[in-house]
């Protein structure tokens, strides 16, 4: 079989990774992504896969969101039986997530039968959970920096990359040639995480490039947020709504605000975790130490700091009520979720305030509601956009272009090619022209189903 790599999601768009090597004895995924945001891409989630799954002999993980971990139980019903490669962290992670995501889509398929606001009759979960646990019995954790076999004289290795817990680079060889896949890339001096590792070697690569047209703001995170705080259940005197993903971004607020809390510069009003996936993702943060920076009195603070909310009668609770309070909930890119609840209480109501922290799809209703639009559909119903709405730019787990640029001065020589993924176009473009005309180096931005050989 001639080597060569095809772009079967995150191409042209950030949802959806799933990267195919095609080596000399078979294939390899490199990360198997739900598609989310626009319509048209969240339809690609009940598509078969372009080739046979059981031929497919194993997959690598770089990390456990769900753009790209969320298709592996698709890819168990489908036929394929190998093994799943991930770091430890990204493997416990990704159990969490995977049984989170097919809970969701029973009940809202549940429910949007009952209430008949579904399309399709009936509606039906993406997969179920027996496809998770199968996909589960599947994945092998391997440490950071070991080499790992995957047949036919090919191998890998995981090397941290700053973004989440557990994530990583990954480094395939085969036939003499070095293949990385950047993942979803970190940045150097984040909140909680510990620097990407440094990259020497790349013949072919895989690069992010969510951020690749931009560089973030230089803020004070921290003061920023105090000051979003204070407006908001001071000034405002409504609830703050913060819209969360479960796995790195809730735990960076929690860490803030129980910050500001003990050295009270935000009033004491209550702060409630309420999702039960980042309550879980912080029991799993807190058993890898080596993984982050922050010491045992930190991560005791953090956890103190806030109420975490499980059962979803409390939920309703909470969420009816009209004082000020601040709220942590999934999902981040109000794609689902108990942040829904809230927001149909909320979101009509001047007096209360919706922080984003975290990138927004396009397509999502985060990316709507941030945009400007007057209205969004929440549970059934559309809900007029009466609250403030503030974006926290400073916390992306995403490296910027300049930070992109800077981890790629490691490489001692250019690469044969780059290909450039996971970003929408214009934040793809921008970087290719930097790495072209700053470097010279030969990039692609490749199309959904794109095939590159690899000489």
């Amino acid at each position: 079989m001639a080597e060569a790599i095809s772009f079967w999601g995150a191409a042209s768009t950030v949802t959806g990774s799933r990267h195919c090597l095609e080596l000399g004895t078979g294939r390899v995924l490199v990360d198997c992504g739900l598609f989310q945001g626009l319509k048209e891409l969240r339809l690609k989630n009940r598509e078969s896969f372009p080739v046979d799954p059981a031929s497919i002999q194993a997959v690598i993980l770089t990390h456990a969101h769900l753009d790209h971990s969320g298709a592996l139980p698709l890819l168990w019903r489908q036929g394929f039986r190998g093994p799943i490669f991930a770091t430890a962290p990204t493997a416990e992670l990704t159990e969490l997530i995977l049984k989170d995501f097919a809970s969701l889509e029973k009940e809202f398929s549940v429910l949007a039968n009952r209430r008949g606001f579904s399309r399709h009759a009936p509606a039906l979960p993406i997969y179920e959970m027996r496809d998770v646990v199968g996909a589960l019995r599947s994945i092998r954790p391997v440490p950071l920096k070991k080499w790992t076999d995957i047949g036919g004289g090919a191998r890998f290795r995981f090397s941290l990359n700053g973004h989440i817990l557990g994530s990583a680079f990954v480094e395939v060889e085969s036939r003499g040639r070095r293949i990385v896949f950047s993942g979803d890339m970190g940045r150097p001096r984040s909140l909680l995480m510990k620097p990407p590792s440094r990259i020497t070697r790349a013949d072919y690569l895989v690069m992010e490039s969510t951020y690749g047209d931009r560089v973030h703001p230089k803020e004070d995170v921290s003061r920023e947020l105090e000051r979003v705080v204070i407006q908001a259940v001071t000034e405002r005197k409504g609830p703050l709504l913060i819209p969360s993903f479960a796995v790195g971004r809730a735990q960076d607020l929690m860490y803030l605000l129980a910050d500001l809390k003990q050295r009270k510069r935000i009033p004491d009003v209550p702060i409630l975790l309420d999702s039960p996936m980042a309550t879980d993702a912080t029991v799993i943060f807190c058993k890898y130490p080596g993984w982050h920076r922050l010491p045992d009195a930190q991560v005791d603070l953090m956890c103190r700091g806030v109420r975490r909310v499980r059962d979803f009668r409390e939920t309703l609770e909470w969420s009816r009520r009209r004082k000020p309070m601040i709220v942590i909930a999934g999902s981040g890119m109000v794609a689902g979720g108990r942040v829904l609840q809230y927001l149909a209480e909320h979101l009509n109501d001047p007096r209360a305030t919706v922080l984003f922290s975290g990138f927004q799809a396009l397509g999502t209703r985060g990316r709507l509601i941030l945009d400007g639009a007057p209205e969004v559909k929440m549970l059934g119903r559309f809900v007029a956009v009466k609250a403030k709405i503030e974006n926290l730019r400073g916390l992306s787990a995403h490296a910027d272009q300049a930070e992109i640029l800077g981890w790629l001065r490691g490489l001692v020589r250019a690469p044969r090619r780059v290909f450039l993924v996971h970003g929408e176009p214009q934040a793809a473009a921008a970087l290719r022209l930097e790495m072209e005309g700053r470097l010279g180096w030969p990039v692609e931005t490749p199309h959904l189903g794109e095939r590159f050989p690899l000489a």
